[in-house]
């Protein structure tokens, strides 16, 4: 892809895996605060959480959250019912994407993983 704007700084990190814990409100929550104390980025607003409930496909059903940082924003979207995960960190300052990806495998107790920068 062409870097249509190099005096921008922008990072961008795909994340996706397979949980082997209980993913509720709570959950997503604590991601959001640890994997930004981890990564160093900060917030200044509380995440925005969006349970699925019993809308479109019982496979899709799960949460859609996002959490602003002063420097961008993380989305997180779960499907419940599959236990699967995908989360987006798209920053305008640098981050450590080995740290990124090492914590959300041990937070998430994934077994399988993938990550992707774009």
């Amino acid at each position: 892809m062409k870097n249509l704007a190099p005096d921008i700084t922008r990072q961008r990190l795909l994340i996706e895996g397979f949980f082997e814990i209980e993913v509720d409100r709570r959950t997503i929550n604590s991601f959001f605060e640890d994997i930004t104390k981890t990564l160093g980025l900060r917030t200044y607003r509380k995440p925005i959480i969006y349970a699925t409930g019993k809308r479109g496909k019982a496979i899709n059903r799960g949460y859609d959250a996002f959490v602003p940082l002063i420097d961008s924003g993380i989305a997180l979207y779960v499907w419940g019912n599959a236990g699967f995960f995908s989360v987006v960190i798209y920053t305008c300052k640098g981050f450590d994407s080995k740290k990124a990806v090492s914590f959300t495998k041990k937070f998430f107790r994934c077994k399988k993983i993938v990550h992707s920068p774009f």
